[in-house]
Parts: C-alpha cells; structure tokens; sequence
C-alpha cells in the first residue's frame, strides 16, 4: 500500500461578513508560506464563520483536489478567476494526485509531521454560490461529486507547502468517498449502502446518523436550504 503526493498550498483564512446580510465566512483562504501548526481543532491562524456546521474535530483540515480545477474552469459558464490557483473552495491543503476516487473513508496520512485521518467528505453549501457567482455551484459541486473531504486531527504537527502527504494505513478499502458520495447524492435509494455507510466507525457521526436514517425513513433529506441561496 503506497500513496503518495506533496502539499502545493497549505491555506487558511479569517472569518468575515459573506454572502447573505448576516453571514459570515472565512471560505476566502489564502497561502501560508511558512510552516502551519496543525492542532485538533485545524490549522493555526484558521478561522470559520459558522462553526455550527463548519470546524470541530471531524472537519479539523479541510483537503479538495487541483485536479479538479480544469474540469471547473472547463465546466463554468464564465470564467472563472478564482480558479487559477488553489484555495477557490476554502480548502486548507490542496494537492494533485489525491482524488475522492482513490481515498477512502478513515484512511490515515501523515502530512508533514502531522498524523490527519479521513472523517468525511464535503457537503457543499450556498456559500459556493456566493464564492463564484454561479447560483447553483453548490449543486454542481455536490452533482459531480468533487466536494473534497475533512480530516480529523490524531497527532497534531506541523505541515508546510512541499512536504510529503503519505497514507500510513487503510482501514475500509472497500469504501472511497466516491462511493459514499454516490450513496447519499445519487442512488439514493441503496439502503444496503447506506446502511454499510451508518457502521462504518471511522466516518464522522453526522454521516453516519444520516445514513441511519434514511434507511429507517425511507426518505431523502430535502438539501434546498443546505444549496440553495
């Protein structure tokens, strides 16, 4: 089991007004160049502006995809500036190499000295829509299902653009994001999935409970305040 890349950016960013007249974000993240302390709450000198649905020891460092970015500037119906250097979706590390097809669920890396452990993937929110001025960009990020994902913090460290990011252990192989992301946007209705997704130990609790109870409802959760905006 080898899986190796190196951080390109290392990022983080200040909470401020965003969006809506009372919101609040610090999704406008922007390189470190030096080396960042990364603790169990995230990254030194980060910041979020709603910290009910953002932060916390399972979305501690977010991680999203450069390889993502030519698709999005392919994809867009305008150009898009943001997207000529990471940080366009408030990520804190960004890296090519990585995907949300080859990582799975409670896959374990070393970042720098840092040990981070795979907690879950994105949901995406309205904040996008206000990010790149495309209404629905949260759909579309959660539509494609490049939403990135969130690590929890098992021994905090020190991380710095050019340092190694190395998986050290893969508990559930059978379980990449994009299947999970698949379960819960797509095919909806795989309540076998879904109900793997709910007792999968490493995955956030939030996730799990979600997964739980679809499988007991029967019902998808409605996303337009989560999208919409």
């Amino acid at each position: 089991m080898t899986m190796s890349t190196m951080l390109n950016a290392v990022l983080t960013g200040r909470a401020v007004p965003f969006g809506r007249p009372d919101g609040v974000s610090a999704i406008d993240k922007r390189p470190v160049g030096d080396a960042v302390a990364i603790g169990t709450l995230g990254m030194a000198g980060d910041e979020q502006g709603d910290r009910r649905n953002h932060g916390g020891p399972d979305k501690a460092v977010h991680h999203y995809p450069f390889d993502h970015y030519a698709a999005w500037r392919d994809e867009l119906p305008s150009p898009a500036p943001l997207l000529e250097s990471a940080g366009a979706f408030g990520e804190n590390l960004s890296t090519t190499g990585l995907t949300e097809e080859e990582v799975c669920v409670g896959d374990i890396f070393r970042v720098g000295t840092a040990i981070l452990q795979v907690s879950q993937g994105r949901q995406p929110c309205w904040k996008l829509n206000h990010r790149f001025g495309v209404t629905d960009m949260a759909r579309r990020v959660q539509s494609t299902g490049r939403t990135g994902w969130y690590y929890r913090v098992l021994e905090p460290g020190i991380a710095a653009v050019g340092d190694d990011i190395t998986l050290i252990d893969r508990p559930l192989p059978d379980w990449p994001l994009s299947r999970i992301l698949r379960a819960f946007y797509h095919d909806t209705g795989d309540l076998p999935t879904l109900a793997g997704i709910a007792g999968l130990e490493p995955l956030a609790p939030g996730w799990r409970t979600l997964a739980r109870r679809r499988v007991e409802s029967g019902k998808v959760e409605d996303w337009t305040g989560r999208l919409g905006d």
